[in-house]
């Protein structure tokens, strides 16, 4: 009900978990769209008045695809998971 700094800190991670973490890291077999609870507490953040005007989601996938090299040295950047937040 009520936003934290917990909250705010968390969500930037929660937020690229799907498009980059998920896939380049390899850090979960399920993915946040998989996870009914969080997937709700990701759109609520997101639905917070001036939010999403900070998320650039194709920045930050095209950003971490491109710049790290050990982990993708080919340097091609996949196509990104859709993801609705805004429903």
């Amino acid at each position: 009900d009520k936003l934290t700094e917990a909250d705010l800190r968390l969500f930037p991670t929660i937020l690229r978990f799907d498009s980059v973490y998920h896939n380049l890291f390899k850090c979960s077999g399920r993915r946040v769209a998989d996870m009914p609870n969080l997937s709700a507490w990701l759109r609520d953040v997101y639905q917070v008045p001036g939010v999403a005007e900070t998320c650039d989601m194709e920045a930050i996938h095209t950003s971490y695809y491109s710049q790290l090299f050990p982990l993708n040295p080919s340097g091609i950047v996949p196509t990104a998971p859709k993801q609705d937040l805004t429903r």
